[in-house]
């Protein structure tokens, strides 16, 4: 008989935002196949299981396994009869594959539980003292990926400048110039407020703030790299009055 697999969200990087579920299910596991950015913590968690563990980590331009090998271990190991954990930053079905693996697995027959996590583009800003939403600034807030595949453009600037909607950006530090231009370009004002915070929830999180004209500029000053999530909207003006009160226990690793 088949095993299980369970498709897990490890939250943005601290590791008390591990969902309790979550924990059972890497504890019970015989095979753990982990993302780069899940998170120290977690990792050396990891370390402590009876699991046997399987580095799939993806960087920009740098991908330890392809998504069909990956896709392939996870049916591989289900087959042997062994409850498999895939386990990835953030929330799985957010900017995650999750999907693709889901639909792979069910392809192929395979019993599986997706395990939701804290998504980045909610808790990141919120650690860094901006809520994603607020009844006094715009009524609706949007995700987007600022990395999209070459040749399969598919996000309609225009439209998204023309929202009054806050814009969460997830993946976006390699394009930041390029994407900042072209939310002006189709009317975006140039002097929304911008946030990127780099390793959010983590206790080398850096927050960068900006003009949406200057973000770009001010990013490579400070030598902002990934991972980071970007915040374009006025909620980002809230983070004067939280930040020097806002705090959070974030254990070492």
């Amino acid at each position: 008989m088949s095993g299980k697999v369970y498709l897990v969200g490890a939250g943005p990087g601290d590791p008390e935002l591990l969902t309790v579920k979550a924990e059972r299910a890497i504890r019970e596991a015989d095979v753990i196949l982990y993302d780069e950015l899940i998170g120290d913590g977690l990792k050396e968690m990891l370390k402590r299981t009876k699991a046997e563990l399987i580095d799939v980590g993806k960087r920009a331009g740098q991908h330890k396994k392809r998504q069909d090998e990956i896709n392939r271990l996870l049916v591989e190991h289900a087959k042997k009869g062994k409850t498999v954990v895939r386990i990835k930053g953030g929330d799985p079905f957010v900017f995650g594959r999750g999907g693709e693996e889901a639909e792979y697995l069910a392809k192929h027959r395979i019993r599986f539980e997706v395990v939701p996590g804290i998504t980045s583009a909610i808790a990141v800003p919120a650690y860094a003292g901006i809520p994603v939403t607020h009844r006094n600034c715009d009524p609706a807030f949007v995700i987007i990926t600022g990395r999209e595949a070459k040749g399969n453009e598919r996000l309609n600037w225009e439209a998204l400048a023309k929202l009054n909607a806050t814009i969460v950006i997830l993946m976006g530090v390699s394009k930041l110039r390029e994407n900042t231009e072209k939310l002006i370009r189709y009317g975006k004002n140039p002097d929304t407020p911008v946030a990127i915070i780099q390793d959010g929830t983590t206790e080398r999180q850096k927050v960068v703030i900006g003009r949406l004209a200057e973000i770009a500029d001010i990013a490579e000053q400070e030598g902002v790299r990934p991972p980071a999530v970007i915040v374009v909207g006025d909620v980002v003006k809230l983070r004067d009055l939280l930040k020097d009160f806002i705090c959070f226990h974030n254990p070492k690793s």
